[in-house]
């Protein structure tokens, strides 16, 4: 695949902006900067951020063993994904494809740059259905996106479904691995050097437990990393963030302990659900959520709000009528659902 052909005729012709941060790096040294018309009186956060976040990529790149020059950081997860649209995908002209039921953001970003979104509903065990996919591309399907972990099914899909679109599609397959630490099964990062059509996209919203600092991941060739970064906000990531998130891995220990934690909890919570008479499936999960098919899903979900706990009614999706979907929690937040679950069975 060659990335040139792929990006925006605008995208390759543009001359990124300069900021005063690209134009002079090193400005941690002990130096009179008076080149960003910042203000000159320290409180901490009255010096622009780094724009291409070195040191945090660092320590991203030495926990998931993948060099820096493979990663782009972003204000979540949606920013990066949206970068990928606004590089490789001509509003009003080219398409990319989704699989629902699966992550709605992708939807709203195909929307909000003119881009056609060609749905393909996965099967029955929510696995893709290859035939149907490769019956939608076409020379303008630029970008397929596979949601694996899948959410809201919590599924995984197969290693054989993944190459075989990764080995026949002239275009990018984005991987959302977002909930990948919570799984049993490997990343597909050390793919990376051998698919140059590959992208992974991940966050430390889940595992990492910093939903609030908003900061996604991609993961890509250097060559899409280079195009994303000429097209990037400059100053995307602030200086807060980059901070609190360098300082939070570097408790990195923790953070895989507590994983563990919540993938015990799950374990646990799955088998109690299932002794539940109205849960009529509990869905195998490679994530920190269950996904369980109930008697009447607006009912249950009424009954649990009323006591004080929310879940996620998930019944609008394809594929998922009366299904729910439930966040682990603590082993107290666990307790305390099951006890209500249970209170409500003859409600």
């Amino acid at each position: 695949m060659n990335i040139q052909e792929l990006t925006r005729t605008n995208v390759k012709n543009m001359k990124p902006y300069s900021s005063a941060r690209d134009e002079f790096e090193d400005f941690e040294k002990d130096m009179v900067f008076l080149d960003a018309n910042e203000n000159p009186f320290d409180n901490g956060i009255n010096r622009y951020p780094d724009p291409l976040q070195k040191d945090l990529k660092a320590k991203i790149a030495s926990i998931k063993n993948i060099s820096s020059e493979n990663i782009v950081l972003g204000n979540g997860s949606d920013e990066v994904l949206d970068l990928l649209f606004r590089a490789f995908c001509e509003p009003n002209v080219d398409n990319i494809i989704t699989l629902p039921p699966t992550y709605g953001m992708y939807e709203v970003l195909a929307n909000l740059n003119a881009i056609e979104n060609r749905e393909v509903l996965l099967d029955t065990n929510f696995e893709p259905n290859l035939d149907e996919i490769f019956s939608k591309i076409n020379a303008n399907t630029k970008i397929i996106f596979l949601c694996s972990p899948n959410n809201p099914t919590g599924n995984t899909f197969s290693k054989e479904t993944v190459l075989t679109l990764l080995q026949n599609f002239n275009g990018i397959v984005l991987l959302d691995e977002a909930y990948i630490d919570f799984s049993e099964k490997e990343s597909w990062l050390q793919s990376l050097k051998d698919y140059p059509n590959l992208v992974i996209s991940q966050t430390l919203s889940k595992a990492f437990g910093m939903a609030g600092l908003r900061l996604g991941i991609l993961y890509a060739s250097k060559e899409i990393v280079t195009v994303l970064n000429k097209i990037k906000p400059p100053y995307n990531v602030n200086v807060l963030t980059q901070s609190k998130a360098s300082n939070e891995l570097e408790l990195y220990s923790e953070i895989k302990d507590k994983t563990v934690y919540l993938q015990k909890e799950k374990d646990i919570l799955s088998k109690a659900l299932l002794q539940i008479k109205y849960i009529e499936k509990v869905y195998p999960s490679d994530t920190n959520f269950i996904l369980i098919k109930v008697d009447d899903a607006s009912k249950r979900y009424n009954q649990l709000l009323a006591d004080g706990i929310v879940v996620r009614n998930r019944s609008n999706q394809p594929l998922l009528e009366n299904c729910l979907r439930i966040t682990v929690g603590t082993k107290e937040e666990n307790n305390k659902l099951l006890t209500v679950l249970k209170s409500i069975q003859n409600a």
